[in-house]
């Protein structure tokens, strides 16, 4: 198992001290997550979920978890974090943070296996989850923060530099495996879209309609199944003040956007179940689709992990996301209207 999969012995001592499990029985990890460490932990006080955070400031993370108590108050389905004898639901062992939870029953479904049904429900219960945070914003459980409501638009320029200097490593540093060359393939053809849509970059950087506190990476990884129930709602890093109408498209592209193309009649049921509870206005919705549309076309995030991280974790996301960006570009019309809630 790589080094980065285990718990150090040391900490792992440290925790069970702390969230007062008496031993860890079996504990093993949980490879779902792609940016923090997980581990299931079999204990005599029970059956937990532990994680340890690489990729958010911890301060961000304790404001982010305060949460969640009033959320399940609420009937939204989180789990609620173990509160360590410190008195805090973080604890920095060993120049990590870690946090504890009770394990959630379910698992994880794509969104193209969800019966329609489901689907409609999960466009609910994310709009639930929205007049929830909102609530909770409102009797000031979660703080004030500023707000900035402009999103940059890359211009084509922009983004062809950024794919000619990653094009340039992948030639000097890479190892010349498939990967390599699919990225180049990739790279040169992305060159070419960028050039024939130009015209169609998203104009201005406010983005359209109204705005509030959101999960911020909402999609089957963080989401729980069980007997056709949504049993919780997962991993809270990322929870900040963006538009409800980005949230929703990026929600139904993960979900919903599979092996290089769109399921478009469950993003149009995602996006109706949605505002069956909060009737947000289809340009709204329209809006943030081409940005998001644009984002990916301009975006390389994968690769950069890849050539300027070495980390290859991403690698096969690059790979399908780049299918899904031509499938998509090819039917922008169509792909928009089922973000807007119809066909």
């Amino acid at each position: 198992m790589a080094s980065r999969h285990r718990i150090p012995s040391d900490d792992l001592a440290e925790l069970i001290k702390e969230f007062v499990l008496g031993d860890v029985v079996a504990w093993h990890h949980l490879a779902d997550g792609l940016m923090n460490v997980n581990w299931r932990l079999d204990t005599p006080a029970g059956t937990f979920a532990l994680k340890r955070v690489t990729d958010v400031p911890l301060d961000r993370l304790r404001r982010n978890l305060a949460v969640l108590p009033t959320l399940a108050e609420g009937g939204i389905p989180v789990i609620v974090p173990v509160v360590a004898s410190s008195g805090g639901v973080v604890v920095e062992v060993g120049g990590s943070g870690y946090c504890l939870f009770p394990w959630a029953r379910g698992a994880h479904v794509r969104g193209v296996d969800l019966p329609l049904p489901q689907v409609r429900r999960l466009g609910a219960v994310l709009a639930e989850l929205h007049l929830a945070l909102g609530h909770a914003a409102g009797a000031g459980v979660l703080s004030a923060v500023p707000v900035s409501l402009t999103a940059d638009v890359v211009t084509p320029e922009q983004a062809s530099e950024k794919a000619d200097r990653l094009a340039a490593v992948a030639r000097a540093h890479g190892s010349g495996d498939i990967f390599d060359g699919a990225a180049l393939d990739a790279l040169a053809k992305r060159r070419v879209l960028l050039a024939e849509y130009a015209a169609l970059r998203p104009q201005g950087d406010v983005p359209a309609g109204p705005y509030g506190w959101v999960h911020g990476d909402f999609q089957y990884r963080n989401l729980l199944w069980a007997d056709g129930e949504l049993t919780a709602v997962l991993d809270w890093d990322r929870l900040g003040v963006r538009p409800y109408a980005e949230e929703i498209v990026r929600t139904a592209q993960v979900q919903f956007g599979v092996e290089g193309v769109f399921d478009l009649e469950r993003v149009a049921a995602f996006v109706s179940g949605y505002r069956s509870v909060v009737p947000l206005e289809p340009a709204a919705l329209l809006d943030a689709g081409r940005r998001l549309w644009w984002k990916r076309m301009t975006d390389f995030w994968q690769l950069e992990f890849h050539y300027d991280r070495g980390d290859h974790s991403c690698d096969d996301l690059f790979i399908a996301d780049e299918a899904l960006l031509h499938w998509w570009t090819e039917r922008l019309d169509e792909v928009e209207r089922a973000f807007g809630g119809a066909l």
